[in-house]
């Protein structure tokens, strides 16, 4: 067997997207919070951009002040040829020397640098202030997790060395909602004791707060709980322990007559367990609490709708005059003439991907103002149908680049601040011809089952019915569907007696 190498050819077809282009798709798809990032990273590469300050106007290549240009239209020197050197701004410091210039700006900074230094420089004049300094640290206050919170409870036992151990090894097992993760025989094996000791210490982490804790299902965080709080000899309590399976069906009835109570005794019972917590654990879960900045606003004026956007979240960029003064000495080599020529085009190709983009926006922003107009007047149950096919049409752009420029990005309105995703829905065909748009319909099943009699609870038929007196054809399937994403029960379970 011969082995050789061997140089042939082959033609293929493949789609590579230039950095540019993934540059201003990238700008295009982030938010506002995510597209400051962005920028202040350009702003880290690229030394010949400076962001505008917000109290200064921006100036023109010439130097000038002039008013803050509309940002949806980009302007007009942006491609303008660098291959020749422009002239020097009159009234201009002369730059003599490229290395003289970086030289005085390396000093700047050790300047700034020794300043900071100094102005930071801890200043403790006695030991008491040391202590006011070191209490206010000790008093900042930081999230506790499940497990820490219980820890601490094990050393408040009476529990031997040993038993803390397996206290602590129980607590590891114990997932943040508050559930014991691992069966007791396997505890015990891999603890290498009797499971009987295992079970001696999991009553003790079960007396531990929050009640409820170290349970192994729902029905025995919800008994430890009751337990908890003197309850134990209640109907509460009975029902929890003997009926579990009837109470998650609902079926009163059956409870009723098992307990030997009144259906209305049990109806009120149920509503005290519901008021149980099943999930321990779910006041030590982390709290994530997500910001939003609107992309667009919309405001009535008169009887017309004006739509802005959000410019003043958008980082205001220029190229630096001090790279255009040194683009214009003759004195500079070519290897650093061609460095700056290419950074200043990168620079000015993100300026106007940042217009272009808030031009985007504000184009899709407009054209779902005027094909929800109702919307914007009366709320929900006026949204039409819309796909981003028909607003990339009107736009002038491609149906991807409009699901881009929508994803992740709110709008604000006379109604509330909706994702702008929110506006794009499939219609069900009414009687009289015309679409409506599913999210109304869902609106108006979820208004249909808010004034239900809970007595007589209304089945998904029932409810394809008086959708269709209201000249709305739909499925019972599309029906229980949308019950099912508005978290609302089926008719035997909703019933109350």
């Amino acid at each position: 067997m011969a082995f050789g190498l061997q140089l042939s050819q082959r033609l293929t077809q493949s789609l590579v997207l230039a950095p540019q282009l993934q540059q201003s798709l990238a700008l295009l798809q982030a938010p506002t919070l995510e597209l400051k990032a962005l920028v202040e990273q350009e702003l880290q590469q690229n030394p010949v951009l400076e962001e505008v300050d917000e109290l200064e106007k921006p100036l023109t290549e010439d130097g000038e002040q002039v008013e803050a240009p509309d940002l949806a239209e980009p302007p007009e020197d942006l491609g303008e040829d660098l291959s020749e050197p422009g002239p020097v701004k009159e009234g201009a410091e002369p730059v003599d020397d490229f290395q003289a210039e970086f030289d005085k700006l390396v000093q700047l900074d050790q300047d700034w640098r020794d300043h900071f230094a100094q102005a930071n420089a801890p200043v403790r004049t006695s030991t008491e202030e040391e202590e006011k300094r070191q209490f206010m640290f000790d008093s900042l206050t930081a999230e506790t997790s499940l497990s820490q919170h219980l820890l601490e409870q094990v050393r408040d036992t009476s529990l031997d060395e040993e038993g803390k151990t397996l206290a602590e090894l129980i607590i590891g097992n114990i997932d943040d909602y508050g559930y014991l993760t691992l069966p007791v025989e396997e505890l015990a094996a891999s603890a290498a004791v009797p499971m009987e000791k295992i079970q001696a210490v999991l009553a003790v982490v079960q007396t531990f707060d929050p009640a409820g804790v170290g349970a192994r299902d729902l029905r025995e965080c919800l008994m430890l709980q009751l337990d908890r709080a003197g309850q134990k000899n209640s109907l509460a309590y009975r029902i929890i322990r003997d009926f579990m399976e009837a109470l998650g069906k609902r079926r009163i009835p059956e409870i009723a007559r098992g307990t030997d109570q009144r259906v209305e005794d049990v109806q009120v019972c149920l509503e005290s367990i519901a008021r149980l917590e099943p999930r321990p654990g779910r006041a030590f879960l982390s709290s994530v609490e997500q910001y939003v900045a609107p992309e667009v606003f919309v405001h009535k004026t008169g009887e017309d709708f004006t739509v802005t956007t959000n410019d003043e979240q958008v980082p205001h960029l220029r190229i630096s005059n001090v790279y255009k003064d040194l683009m214009s000495q003759g004195e500079n080599n070519a290897e650093v003439k061609n460095y700056i020529r290419e950074k200043i085009r990168a620079g000015k190709f993100l300026i106007k991907s940042l217009h272009q983009r808030q031009q985007t926006i504000a184009n899709i922003g407009r054209e779902i103002v005027k094909r929800q107009r109702d919307f914007m007047e009366k709320g929900v149950a006026h949204l039409k149908p819309m796909t981003m096919a028909q607003v990339a049409e009107v736009v002038g752009v491609h149906e991807t680049t409009v699901s881009r420029a929508v994803s992740g990005k709110y709008i604000e309105t006379p109604q509330g601040v909706y994702e702008m995703k929110f506006f794009f829905t499939a219609g069900l065909q009414g009687a009289n011809g015309q679409d409506v748009s599913n999210t109304s319909v869902k609106d108006m099943i979820a208004e249909i089952f808010k004034n239900e009699n809970t007595a007589k609870p209304l089945s998904d038929q029932e409810v394809v019915k008086m959708l269709g007196d209201k000249g709305i054809s739909i499925a019972r399937r599309t029906v229980a569907k949308y019950r099912d994403e508005l978290n609302i029960l089926p008719s035997n379970l909703r019933k109350v007696y």
